[in-house]
């Protein structure tokens, strides 16, 4: 029985033409991949730096909890009915919130 094929395989044709497209090809598909910008994790809008310390973030959220205190106040009593009751309540978590943040920044930083 005559093989269809040399054992070993003939490698009279393999010149470096072969060796050469294949490097080709594999430094394409590598520099396809450098080239693609890395996913980057999902961004906010907004960060809070991790150098900033306990006392700094309290201060900043305990603001920003006065200002939303101010804001649901001046506005429950510009509404009226089920609105109203619902702007008080939310006034009310807020001012809890508060408290808590207060109470937490006086025991982060003891006078």
């Amino acid at each position: 029985m005559k093989k269809h094929s040399p054992n070993p395989p003939d490698n009279s044709r393999n010149d470096g033409r072969l060796q050469a497209a294949a490097n080709r090809a594999i430094d394409h598909c590598l520099r396809a991949e450098l080239s693609q910008p890395s996913p980057e994790s999902p961004a906010t809008l907004f960060s809070v730096t991790p150098r900033a310390d306990t006392q700094t973030l309290l201060v900043n959220a305990s603001e920003t909890l006065n200002s939303a205190r101010e804001m649901a106040s001046s506005l429950a009593f510009e509404l009226e009915g089920s609105q109203r009751s619902l702007l008080l309540a939310i006034h009310q978590l807020v001012e809890m919130s508060g408290l808590l943040v207060d109470r937490a920044l006086e025991q982060a930083t003891p006078t």
